[in-house]
């Protein structure tokens, strides 16, 4: 019974060796993976700051973006609309220039007239493009709880060269045939000085 038990004390000596080895190595590989997050996190703060520096938005109302008026589209009159009326007594359309203001919050857009049409920006700088980017809001927090009215279709014509203006073509939206609304746009690329500078 003293030999039982001592290949028993033996056999458990050897197994609680055995467990505290993995603890040994799931530590290890622990703070491995602590470290890996730690330079992907760094990786990933660096890479976000380099794509706010270069992709600096031409489209602020606040840096000097203004829209050319004669080239855009009208804005969304709801007077034949009576549910619209209705809904937008006490409020008036957005004008134009509300895609050139970072606030994207629900029902802060321009409501271009139709499921079709265009905007001109004029920027602040002759621009080399890079990017464009147009926001819309979620149909999570959006006033009709749908987002019919997105831009669907887009397009931006650009060369090689730099650009003042800008102009967004809307070719379809996700079903409202009324009014397509358009958030945000931002205009992302390197003035034409920097351009040449560097």
């Amino acid at each position: 019974m003293l030999r039982n038990l001592h290949t028993l004390l033996t056999e458990q000596t050897q197994k609680l060796q055995l467990l505290l080895e993995e603890v040994a190595q799931l530590k290890v590989e622990i703070s491995r993976l602590k470290k890996e997050r730690q330079e992907v996190n760094q990786a990933a703060l660096e890479l976000a700051s380099e794509v706010y520096i270069r992709r600096s938005d031409w489209a602020l109302k606040s840096s000097g973006a203004t829209i050319d008026m004669q080239r855009t589209s009208k804005t969304y009159d709801c007077k034949e609309n009576w549910g619209c009326r209705v809904l937008w007594f006490f409020h008036t359309p957005n004008p134009p220039d509300t895609i050139l203001e970072p606030d994207i919050s629900p029902g802060n857009c321009w409501p271009l007239q139709g499921h079709q049409g265009q905007v001109v920006i004029r920027l602040p700088a002759r621009v080399h493009l890079t990017a464009v980017s147009v926001q819309h809001t979620y149909k999570e927090v959006s006033p009709s709880g749908t987002v019919t009215s997105a831009p669907r279709d887009i397009a931006v014509f650009n060369t090689h060269r730099a650009f003042a203006h800008i102009k967004l073509i809307v070719k379809s939206n996700w079903g409202n045939t009324a009014y397509t609304c358009i958030y945000r746009v931002q205009v992302h690329g390197k003035m034409e000085e920097q351009e040449n500078l560097s």
